[in-house]
């Protein structure tokens, strides 16, 4: 199952290494179990997206490893891919970026061809193969429409989406520079939420049961909301998202959500419904 991962640390900008690469369950070892892609969305100073991804696991990318460890940013989001739909490029590769924005999806997304349909002349944002990108420019379409309320566009194209085409999920992370959205939809996958009040002797500092302790400074002494797609470390504060909330943090790390979805899809995909390949990527592993 693809794994997502989105942060925000808004308004400082900090490093995510803890969480990418040193956790107990962090995104690199959370790539052994999917291995057709990594790939991290960051924010420059000037507030310009740098998205840098790679066909292959986190685990085996240097670059990554680098880029985790180097990069700098108020929010963050990652992604680590079992390819369901696309073959195994770049341009395949989660995250994606339309309109200064940054987007990845875990889930699987039937009847492209209406979805195709209904974008226009949002298609021309759609450069590779997935579900998730034509996903992205259906939100970025309703996001317009809605005169530039990300959460509005959000909510509208899941419920078109809902509606007519049959999904097996619409979970999703969405980040700008300052703000991040995420969404659980239906119960299918989880997604899980951690608001975290800076703190602790050497900073994030956890125990992962075999005698090895991990820490990162710079963002121990900041508090940070962290949304991802399974429980990454002890902390007892991670909460799983309902079906259908959709979870906001403002520029100035204001956390609140709303339920934008209280029914269940009218296609609900059963794994048997998927080709083995699909099915394959949405089960735990």
């Amino acid at each position: 199952m693809c794994r997502l991962f989105g942060l925000s640390a808004a308004p400082h900008r900090v490093r995510a290494t803890f969480w990418l690469l040193e956790a107990p369950d962090s995104l690199a070892r959370q790539s052994h179990r999917e291995p057709d892609g990594v790939g991290l969305g960051t924010f420059t100073a000037a507030g310009s997206p740098l998205v840098e991804k790679q066909p292959i696991a986190a685990y085996e990318d240097k670059l990554f490893a680098h880029e985790a460890r180097d990069r700098e940013s108020r929010t963050f989001v990652a992604h680590v891919r079992f390819a369901s739909t696309g073959g195994l490029t770049d341009r395949n590769t989660h995250p994606f970026e339309q309109h200064g924005r940054l987007f990845a999806h875990n889930g699987v997304i039937h009847g492209l061809d209406e979805l195709e349909s209904e974008l226009g002349d949002y298609r021309r944002l759609v450069h590779g193969d997935t579900d998730s990108e034509r996903f992205f420019a259906l939100v970025t379409q309703r996001v317009d429409r809605h005169g530039g309320d990300v959460g509005a566009g959000i909510a509208d194209a899941v419920g078109w989406i809902a509606d007519r085409l049959p999904i097996y999920a619409l979970n999703l992370i969405l980040t700008t520079d300052t703000e991040l959205w995420a969404l659980r939809y239906p119960e299918t996958h989880e997604l899980y939420v951690l608001e975290r009040e800076p703190g602790g002797e050497h900073g994030l500092d956890h125990s992962t049961g075999t005698g090895i302790r991990s820490h990162s400074g710079v963002l121990a002494d900041r508090p940070a909301v962290v949304i991802a797609s399974e429980r990454m470390d002890s902390d007892p504060g991670w909460r799983l998202l309902a079906s259908g909330e959709l979870l906001h943090v403002t520029g100035q790390l204001d956390v609140s959500s709303t339920i934008v979805r209280n029914s269940p899809p009218r296609h609900q995909l059963t794994l048997a419904q998927l080709d083995a390949n699909a099915a394959a990527s949405q089960t735990a592993r």
